[in-house]
């Protein structure tokens, strides 16, 4: 497999485990020392990442993250790459949606096990938030559930 389909396999991966919530293959994308900046939101390394995520996008909160339009450069053991970002974020519970979008800026690194993200994060182009309340007809059935609002 050629390191750029190699990168973004892992991305995929990450956003995949990110939505479906499994941790383990989530942590597993990153090296140890991997750094991340959301919009602001910083962390100094993957143990502290993960566990945000964990605790911020656990049950109740539905995700969708998709990125688009990779730009890919690769040199030796280290690359680096901007992905367009479209997510959403709805919680039930609170009548709460968001809908946004963001270019990803990672840097990756070459391991004995395959490329893992050593650093992580987006700058916003957009945020829009709703109460799903002010949606008549707005039903909101996660994996597992029925919920409506």
């Amino acid at each position: 497999m050629d390191d750029i389909t190699a990168i973004s396999q892992l991305k995929y991966r990450y956003l995949r485990s990110l939505d479906t919530k499994a941790w383990d293959e989530f942590a597993d994308c990153f090296v140890p020392e991997a750094t991340g900046d959301y919009n602001g939101l910083v962390f100094d390394d993957r143990a502290a990442l993960v566990s945000y995520m964990r605790e911020n996008l656990g049950e109740g909160m539905l995700t969708m993250h998709q990125v688009h339009h990779p730009e890919i450069t690769v040199e030796g053991d280290t690359a680096r790459a901007r992905w367009y970002l479209q997510d959403k974020v709805i919680v039930p519970a609170f009548s709460f949606m968001l809908e946004g979008a963001a270019f990803y800026d990672d840097r990756y690194v070459r391991t004995a096990d395959g490329w893992r993200v050593a650093h992580t994060g987006y700058r916003r182009t957009f945020e829009i938030t709703y109460n799903l309340a002010d949606l008549p007809g707005t039903k909101v059935k996660g994996p597992g559930e029925h919920t409506h609002v």
